[in-house]
């Protein structure tokens, strides 16, 4: 059964989702509901009409044992490219959504939405620039321990694998325990993404969420590429909550 939201901020139990992860439709993207939906193990996508999911399993990676490939620790180490945090949040945005030809989710609904949490202090970027051209990046949303991957890009080779890598090194840095990646592709495996189950990733979330918020631009904590290429430690200070 698929439910239908109204203006009431609420959603179903996520356990009642379709076998596609579809829960529910309608509502809209206020900050509010989005707050609720990710807190909830939900997240948003379409807009014709707005269709919310909760699928099962979960992906996510695993920032304990994330092990980069030695390919892309080369590549960091070349410091081809700047990486810059919340610079270009719009800018991110928009690229993610004419990059993706077909099936975007991206609607200018979608837009203005992530802005709005954006200028809250609850969506972020990271941004890859060659040659002062934004060439690469993902944005999300961030609450309590965890990180909501939405969508990357890259119009040069590696630019977006650089921006992960970036978050995951900053996320280990600030002691996150959950990177979400929503559901499986191929690019996302390639980058260490595994599945969980669903009640396995709400209980990780659960956990997550008791954390403190990082609220506000992460830009102040941009740190070009002095990343450890170790285990991660402390280098970077949190951002004012």
């Amino acid at each position: 059964m698929i439910f239908r939201l109204d203006r009431e901020v609420l959603f179903p139990p996520v356990e009642l989702a379709e076998p596609d992860g579809l829960l529910a439709v309608g509502g809209d993207l206020s900050p509010q509901r989005l707050i609720l939906a990710y807190s909830s193990g939900i997240f948003p996508w379409h807009d014709r009409p707005l269709m919310w999911y909760s699928p099962d399993p979960r992906m996510v990676l695993d920032l304990d044992s994330y092990t980069p490939a030695k390919t892309l620790i080369r590549l960091v180490k070349k410091k081809r490219f700047e990486v810059r945090y919340d610079s270009s949040f719009a800018e991110v945005m928009t690229a993610c959504r004419k990059t993706r030809v077909e099936g975007t989710w991206i609607s200018p609904a979608f837009l203005r939405a992530y802005q709005r949490l954006h200028e809250l202090g609850l969506a972020h970027s990271i941004e890859t620039w060659l040659d002062g051209e934004l060439v690469g990046g993902l944005y999300g949303v961030s609450l309590g321990g965890a990180f909501f991957g939405e969508s990357m890009f890259h119009t040069v080779s590696d630019a977006s694998k650089i921006a992960f890598y970036t978050l995951v090194r900053q996320l280990q840095s600030w002691n996150f325990t959950l990177l979400d990646c929503q559901v499986e592709n191929p690019h996302l495996v390639s980058l260490g993404g595994v599945n969980l189950p669903r009640h396995t990733y709400l209980e990780a979330l659960s956990s997550a969420l008791q954390e403190e918020t990082k609220k506000g631009s992460w830009a102040a904590h941009s740190p070009g590429f002095d990343l450890p290429l170790g285990p991660p430690g402390n280098q970077v200070a949190p951002p004012t909550s």
